[in-house]
């Protein structure tokens, strides 16, 4: 093939020959840094620690790493008991920065895919994600409206977190999904907002760009309710080569993990205590 092209263009020798590649990791194999003066040693740790070995091998170290050696394993989630603290805006020892609800709808019946609602927090200072709560939302086969039946769990589910906005992938089945939710929450009398959201990246590299960095970096945490869901054996049985059966839940967390969260405030305050002046005459 190479010659066909090297012949229809008239070189007379292959564009390059006799070069060789230059690769400069950015450090050594003793650790030294390349541009120490660019990229000393405590920025690239800090770069290491954020983006995760598997991006920093390919993008710093010029390592690239197969895909059939890519795993997601949950042993490297950090698991937690506590409940948000809204009135301090801290998840135990973290401080809360933001917050995200995504719903990965499908009918929700037996045999089709999962239909997954996810709440994340954010701590953004310290670069953490924490899988607070996900929803596998299931409906009867027999049920007649079943969207609208997932909307009112959902909506139940923002409720109970006191979240008003939600991002809900409209790919396929959700097109419909905005208006039936908008119209369920006017019914019930709740306010909400709907953020519409189309993917056309692949889903695999949507889980593998979204969740393993902060997986392998050591930043992914997950309440302990989730450990009796769907989502661990998703996680042990996911591979970016597909085949993997369902992965609905992880699809959830990283459409998540990718969305501008809602900023989340400390509503603390310090009370003043006021005295009236009584002594006056009518």
């Amino acid at each position: 093939m190479s010659d066909i092209v090297y012949k229809n263009f008239g070189f007379s020798t292959p564009f390059l020959s006799g070069y060789r590649v230059l690769k400069i990791p950015i450090v050594d194999k003793c650790g030294k840094p390349a541009w120490p003066e660019l990229f000393p040693t405590e920025k690239i740790n800090q770069m290491r620690q954020i983006v995760g070995p598997r991006h920093f091998s390919a993008q710093m170290m010029l390592e690239f790493v197969p895909p059939e050696r890519i795993r997601l394993d949950p042993g490297q989630i950090h698991l937690y008991t506590n409940d948000f603290d809204g009135h301090t805006a801290r998840l135990g020892g973290h401080l809360i920065t933001g917050v995200s609800v995504y719903w990965d709808p499908s009918s929700g019946r037996r045999k089709s895919d999962n239909s997954v609602c996810v709440l994340l927090y954010r701590d953004d200072k310290n670069h953490n994600i924490f899988i607070h709560d996900i929803k596998y939302l299931h409906v009867s086969d027999n049920e007649t409206h079943p969207l609208n039946h997932q909307c009112e769990m959902v909506l139940d589910f923002m409720r109970h977190y006191r979240v008003s906005r939600i991002s809900i992938e409209t790919n396929g089945l959700g097109n419909a999904l905005p208006e039936i939710m908008r119209d369920v929450a006017t019914r019930r009398g709740a306010n909400i907002y709907v953020n519409k959201i189309v993917n056309n990246k692949n889903k695999s590299d949507r889980i593998l760009d979204a969740i393993e960095p902060v997986l392998t970096s050591g930043h992914l945490y997950a309440h302990t309710r989730v450990q009796q869901t769907p989502f661990i054996s998703e996680m042990l049985g996911w591979s970016p080569l597909g085949g993997s059966g369902h992965d609905d839940g992880l699809d959830a967390v990283s459409g998540a993990i990718v969305q501008v969260p809602i900023a989340v405030h400390s509503v603390a305050y310090n009370r003043q205590i006021f005295h009236a002046n009584t002594s006056f005459k009518l």
